[in-house]
């Protein structure tokens, strides 16, 4: 029997992420289940209430915990771009920190919390999914060619 570390037994839907793990705990790279993927979110001047920042992690869970393995950790950083005076003005960037490969920074821009962190998380999948897929396609090999033709 096959389980999935990344998925609760009574719902069915993949765990949030972490919101603090002890500063003693060192992840294991590759090793954790998304309950143990730490999830730091950052906010400049936006206000996030304690309903807000679960609702963060579940959707990070949601979408990120079939990679949590992969991941070791996760900012995300919400900010209000033109302050008080309105508009297409929040804006929502995460980064996932990678084991042995580059972080993906993924940002989108919205005028409420929601929808620009539903946009983010949609890219941020994307992202994830080609870079694993990525890693899995051998290099091509690039063609040997015979020594370059003498000149007379």
């Amino acid at each position: 029997m096959v389980t999935t570390a990344s998925r609760t037994d009574s719902t069915g839907k993949r765990e949030p992420l972490a919101g603090k793990l002890p500063r003693s705990f060192k992840r294991a790279a590759g090793r954790t289940a998304a309950r143990l993927t730490p999830a730091h979110i950052r906010v400049e001047g936006v206000r996030l209430d304690d309903d807000d920042r679960t609702y963060i992690r579940r959707r990070l869970g949601e979408k990120l915990g079939k990679y949590a393995r992969r991941i070791e950790r996760v900012t995300v950083r919400m900010r209000d771009i033109n302050g008080p005076r309105g508009g297409v003005d929040i804006q929502c960037r995460i980064k996932l920190v990678v084991s042995g490969l580059p972080s993906i920074v993924v940002e989108h821009e919205a005028a409420r919390l929601r929808p620009a962190l539903t946009r983010a998380l949609a890219g941020a999948e994307r992202a994830m999914r080609r870079t694993m897929q990525r890693r899995r396609t051998r290099p091509i090999k690039s063609m040997t060619r015979g020594t370059p033709a003498r000149r007379a």
